[in-house]
C-alpha cells in the first residue's frame, strides 16, 4: 500500500457540509502506511465541527473496507488549525474562492 493509493481511497470521503472530499479540502494532514498498519492524521474545518465524529467514522470505515488486512488508526489533530488556504484549486473553485 502506497501513500498515493491511500489518498485516492480518502477522496471517497466527503465533508458532509461542504460536499467536497477531505483530500481536496486539505483535511488530511498525514498518511503513514506501514507493515503493521496504516496511520492517518486528519482534521476538520473547525475544532467545534458538529460532524467531527461522523467524518472520523466515515474515514475509518472507508479505509477498513479498502485495506481489510491492515490495522487502521485515524487520529484527529487541530494543529495546525485548518484554513481554506489548505484546500486545492478545485476545492477553492467549488467554494467560490
Amino acid at each position: 500500500m502506497r501513500t498515493a493509493e491511500v489518498a485516492e481511497v480518502l477522496r471517497g470521503v466527503y465533508d458532509p457540509e461542504l460536499a467536497i472530499d477531505i483530500v481536496s479540502l486539505g483535511l488530511v494532514y498525514g498518511i503513514e502506511p506501514g507493515e503493521k498498519g496504516l496511520v492517518v492524521t486528519m482534521t476538520t474545518t473547525s475544532p467545534a465541527c458538529p460532524m467531527s465524529d461522523a467524518l472520523h467514522g466515515m474515514t475509518e470505515a472507508v479505509l477498513a473496507h479498502a485495506f481489510p488486512r491492515q490495522a487502521i488508526d485515524v487520529t484527529l489533530s487541530y494543529e495546525p488549525q485548518w484554513s481554506v488556504a489548505m484546500a486545492d484549486r478545485e476545492a477553492l473553485a467549488e467554494l467560490g474562492w
